[in-house]
């Protein structure tokens, strides 16, 4: 009986007992497949959210860990003295005093009416120092002519370089970093000397240093070798000659030079992604160096050459016909341009703004990157009277 219904079923449905099974298991692999499907997709959204709140979490906590003081450097060193008439014997006879004390330290000595002070003016910091430090010695010991000038500056010039090669001790022996060619640890105390964006140097580099450590220790990587990677990562900003090379090239190039490991000098290259990336140490010392340089009041710029490089984007987007207004905003990382309706079409609003880009990388130096935004509206204006 089982085996006539059986035939009888598959006359009516036109279909064999063997192809209704196949066709079942068919749907049955078909629903499978979209149920797997749909779960694989949760996971992985689930995954992104989980992986981003990770991230930012090992971030935070690598900030919140890491808090230094920020030390904030300009061109000038202002000397204070305790009565104007030691102003004189500065300048002594003819102006030969004050002439000696330039030339033995190349550094602008300026004598003006501010009372009780001098101002120092110079690029280089440590020829500051040098210049402020044997200003001091001068005028405490009283005898004050061009001989004695030039031995004076000697002997602090000296004095100056044994300074800077105890500060790299000390700061390789107060990170626990061992090892270090002597050239690279007086590097590294130069960098006191040093500042960037009005951030000192080496303030920087053992932020950096700390929070690369901290950042390795929470992915489970080497955290010696992190902070010794994020406290080099700079050193191509301080060398004795100045060859034309950006500086993470140059820090690679010396790393390499002192025998350093090759992921540590891959770290120091592709800190602004100058040379591929290669280990994992790269990618913290990139984030480290940009987490130090970012944080609120960490880098500050001489106002004059702020407002002046607001000024010169505004100008530099503004010379291009149907252009009517230009708006540098967000501390001139964004450029607003808005346009004339009637002189541009939308097309040229594309292609403009691609040319303003240009211009400014090609003409102008700015920190990060600038964005720039073309607008185009059309208004139709009408009064009733």
């Amino acid at each position: 009986m089982q085996q006539q219904e059986i035939v009888k079923l598959e006359a009516i449905s036109g279909l064999s007992a063997e192809e209704a099974k196949e066709r079942m298991i068919e749907s049955l692999k078909e629903e499978a497949k979209m149920q797997a499907q749909s779960y694989i997709n949760e996971i992985m959204d689930d995954a992104k959210m989980n992986a981003n709140k990770e991230a930012k979490r090992i971030v935070v906590q690598t900030i919140q860990r890491v808090a230094t003081e920020t030390a904030i450097e300009n061109s000038v060193t202002v000397f204070h003295i305790d009565s104007d008439e030691i102003k004189g014997r500065i300048i002594g006879r003819e102006g030969r005093n004050i002439r000696a004390l330039e030339a033995a330290t190349g550094v602008e000595i300026i004598v003006d009416d501010t009372p009780e002070s001098i101002v120092l003016s110079a690029f280089d910091p440590v020829r500051r120092e040098i210049a402020r430090l044997a200003l001091h010695q001068l005028v405490t010991d009283g005898r004050i002519h061009p001989a004695r000038i030039e031995e004076v500056v000697a002997k602090v010039r000296k004095q100056v370089e044994d300074e800077i090669v105890e500060t790299g001790k000390r700061t390789t022996i107060d990170l626990g970093i061992h090892g270090l060619h002597p050239e690279m640890i007086r590097i590294i105390g130069k960098m006191k000397y040093r500042s960037s964006y009005g951030q000192n140097l080496l303030q920087h580099a053992r932020e950096t240093a700390n929070l690369c450590a901290v950042m390795a220790t929470e992915l489970g990587l080497n955290p010696k070798k992190a902070r010794r990677a994020g406290l080099l990562h700079d050193i191509g900003k301080v060398p004795d000659d100045e060859p034309e090379l950006p500086h993470a090239l140059l820090g690679m190039k010396l790393a390499e030079k002192y025998k350093e490991k090759p992921d540590i000098c891959n770290a120091i290259g592709a800190h602004h992604d100058e040379v591929e990336m290669t280990t994992l140490l790269a990618p913290i010392v990139q984030v480290c160096d940009a987490i130090s340089g970012a944080r609120p009041g960490a880098r500050r710029e001489i106002v004059e050459a702020y407002i002046k490089r607001l000024n010169d984007l505004e100008a530099l987007a503004a010379s291009y016909p149907g252009v009517t207004k230009t708006y540098a905003i967000q501390a001139g990382r964004e450029l607003r341009v808005i346009v004339g309706a009637d002189k541009i079409d939308d097309k040229q609003t594309e292609s403009l703004s691609g040319e303003i880009a240009k211009k400014i990388q090609d003409e102008m130096t700015y920190p990060g990157q600038v964005k720039i935004t073309v607008i185009r509206e059309t208004r139709a204006v009408s009064y009733a009277k």
